[in-house]
C-alpha cells in the first residue's frame, strides 16, 4: 500500500506548476480587467466626461502626491516594516534557516516550487499561521482601525450620501496605478517585491499567497462598481443620522468578523474545516469562527444600542454578525472581503425595504 501511495501522488515540482498554473490565470484575470479599466479611465480623460462610480478621473499635482504618499508611506516603509516583524517571527519563533525566509518571501512561482508540506512537517503549523497572522493583520490592523474609526466619527458628524463607499478611492487614476503597481511586482523577487507582498503573503499559502493577495486587491476596485448603487439606494431609505450606524454594520463588522476569525483561529483553533480558495493548504477552524462572530456581533450591538435604536435594529445586528461568519467561513478564500461586505449592504438594503 505504501508504494502505492507514492506512485499516486505527484511531485512537489508538479503539485507547484499546477498551483502555478492557477496564480497564472488570476494575474491574467487581474490584468485584463485593469486593462480595461485603463481604457475606460483614458476615454473618460480625453473626453471629460463624468464617471458614475469614481468622482474624479484627472491626473493633477495631489493626485500624484497621493499616489506617492500611499505608495511610499504604507507600502515601502509600512512595508518594510512588517517584513521585518514578519522576518524576525519566522526565525526566533518558528525556526526557520535564513534560506527558507528569503524563499518565504519570494514569489515561490519559479520552477523548484514551495513545499508547505515540508515546512509544516519539520516546523510547528500553528507558529507558522501566528506569523502569517500578525504579519497580514498587524500590517492593516495598526492603520485600518484609527482610519475605520476616522471614517465613522466623519460619517456620524457630517452624513452624506456616499457613505457606503466612502472608504473605497474616489479617483480612478490613483486606484489603477496602485493595482498596476501590484501586478508589476507579482512574479518579483527582492526587496521591493517583499514590501509590497511579504507581509500579506501567508507561508500557509505557498505557490499561491501572492495570487490571494492579489485577488483581494482587484476585488476591493470591483467594490466601487456593486456598492456605488447599493449605497445610493441606502441614502434613499434611511434618514442621515443613520448612516454612521449602517457604516460600522456593512464595514466595520465585516473587518472584525475577518480580523478576528484569521486571529482566533490562528491562535486556538484547530485547523479542520476544510474550505475551497486561493492556497496551498485551506483549512479553517470553529475556534476562529466562534471568534470572528463574537467579535462582529459585538461591533454591531456596540453601535446599534449606543444610538438607541430599537428591537428590529438589534435583530439586524444578529443577523448581520450571523451572516459575516458564515460567509467568512464559506465565501472561497481571497473573496470573502468582497462577499461580506457586499451581502451586508444587501441585507441593510432588504432591512429598510421592510422598515420604510
Amino acid at each position: 500500500m505504501d508504494i502505492a501511495v507514492a506512485v499516486d501522488r505527484p511531485p512537489i515540482e508538479e503539485a507547484s506548476a499546477a498551483r502555478r498554473r492557477i496564480a497564472d490565470r488570476v494575474f491574467w484575470g487581474s490584468f485584463f480587467f485593469h486593462a480595461a479599466l485603463t481604457v475606460y479611465w483614458v476615454v473618460l480623460y480625453l473626453t471629460g466626461w463624468t464617471s458614475p462610480f469614481f468622482r474624479e478621473h484627472s491626473i493633477s499635482l495631489a493626485s500624484l502626491g497621493r499616489i506617492a504618499a500611499a505608495v511610499g508611506l504604507f507600502y515601502i516603509v509600512w512595508g518594510f516594516i512588517w517584513w521585518g516583524v514578519k522576518t524576525a517571527l519566522l526565525k526566533y519563533m518558528v525556526g526557520f534557516t535564513k534560506e527558507e525566509r528569503r524563499r518565504a518571501f519570494s514569489s515561490r512561482m519559479d520552477a523548484a516550487g514551495y513545499n508547505v508540506a515540508d515546512l509544516v512537517a519539520r516546523y510547528s503549523e500553528r507558529r507558522i499561521r501566528i506569523a502569517d497572522m500578525i504579519g497580514r493583520r498587524g500590517r492593516f490592523m495598526v492603520m485600518m482601525l484609527p482610519g475605520l474609526f476616522f471614517l465613522y466619527l466623519q460619517v456620524r458628524n457630517t452624513p452624506t450620501a456616499n457613505f457606503a463607499t466612502i472608504f473605497l478611492q474616489e479617483n480612478l487614476f490613483e486606484a489603477l496605478a496602485t493595482n498596476w503597481i501590484f501586478l508589476g511586482f507579482y512574479y518579483a523577487n527582492g526587496i521591493l517585491a517583499a514590501s509590497f507582498y511579504g507581509a500579506q503573503s501567508r507561508v500557509m499559502d505557498g505557490v499561491l499567497a501572492r495570487a490571494n493577495c492579489l485577488l483581494i486587491t482587484t476585488l476591493w476596485t470591483a467594490f466601487k462598481f456593486v456598492m456605488l448603487p447599493i449605497g445610493a439606494a441606502l441614502a434613499t431609505m434611511f434618514p442621515p443620522n443613520r448612516f454612521a450606524v449602517l457604516f460600522v454594520l456593512i464595514w466595520c463588522s465585516y473587518a472584525a468578523a475577518d480580523a478576528f476569525s484569521e486571529i482566533g483561529g490562528s491562535l486556538f483553533g484547530k485547523q479542520k474545516l476544510k474550505v475551497w480558495g486561493l492556497g496551498d493548504v485551506n483549512r479553517k477552524s470553529v475556534g476562529g469562527t466562534v471568534s470572528g462572530f463574537v467579535a462582529s456581533l459585538a461591533v454591531c450591538l456596540l453601535v446599534v444600542l449606543s444610538a438607541g435604536l430599537p428591537a428590529p435594529w438589534i435583530v439586524l445586528a444578529v443577523v448581520i454578525a450571523c451572516s459575516n461568519s458564515l460567509l467568512e467561513l464559506y465565501s472561497p478564500r481571497g473573496t470573502d472581503d468582497f462577499v461580506m461586505a457586499t451581502t451586508n449592504a444587501l441585507i441593510c438594503l432588504a432591512f429598510g425595504a421592510l422598515i420604510t
